[in-house]
């Protein structure tokens, strides 16, 4: 088990759902990842679960805003990254063209986080742990393994996170022309970024969220 308790500045930490179906959803991850749930209240008519995986948080899920529905946003999962301090890297990605979409804002005695769209589009959360560190089991079935970038220039995304986290990269050719890029804490590998390909449509910038499986194929048809 790699059991968590602490993460570096720059690390993906946590990863939370926010759905217009929380019990459909609850019982999906259930079935698929073994999740069970820890409810919590959070402002009027809200409640925040913690997906528990052998007792420990994995993940977050809960409804969707009603502003967010009333916007059209689409059931998606946020990537959140650990900062030494949130309102300073707020400062930092918006003196980098980023945006600031939501907060600062305190999560009780979690933390404290953001919502930050990048130049190029893609949305993602900073933390502050307080209480909270984040998923306290990563790189097991069921459990957050990985966060990937889609973009439409790899580049200046390396650019805005290397400024904003510090963030090393190392990129290679994966065949057929297609570049992947690692992106690394340290020595760490940390997340990928990848352009957006004509082929997939009309897809948004976005980061994508991986969970470890024992069984990729058996997985699919569960």
């Amino acid at each position: 088990m790699t059991k968590m308790t602490e993460y570096p500045r720059g690390t993906f930490s946590w990863v939370d759902l926010a759905t217009t179906d929380p019990g459909a959803a609850k019982e999906f991850y259930s079935e698929l990842f073994g999740w069970e749930y820890q409810d919590n209240p959070a402002g009027p008519d809200m409640v925040y679960s913690l997906c528990q995986l052998q007792g420990e948080p994995v993940a977050g899920l809960s409804g969707m805003m009603p502003d967010m529905e009333a916007q059209g946003v689409p059931p998606h999962w946020t990537s959140y990254i650990t900062v030494e301090n949130v309102d300073e890297s707020i400062e930092r990605a918006e003196a980098l063209n980023g945006k600031n979409l939501m907060g600062p804002y305190d999560a009780v005695d979690a933390g404290r986080m953001a919502m930050i769209q990048d130049p190029g589009g893609a949305i993602f959360a900073i933390w502050q742990a307080k209480n909270h560190i984040g998923a306290h089991i990563v790189n097991e079935p069921g459990t957050l393994c990985w966060n990937e970038l889609y973009c439409n220039d790899v580049e200046a995304a390396k650019g805005f996170y290397t400024e904003l986290l510090g963030w090393g990269s190392h990129t290679a050719d994966m065949g057929g022309g297609h570049l992947y890029t690692s992106v690394m804490v340290g020595e760490r590998p940390n997340g990928g970024m990848m352009e957006i390909q004509k082929e997939w449509g009309e897809i948004p910038p976005h980061w994508g969220v991986y969970f470890a499986v024992s069984d990729c194929d058996g997985t699919i048809d569960q």
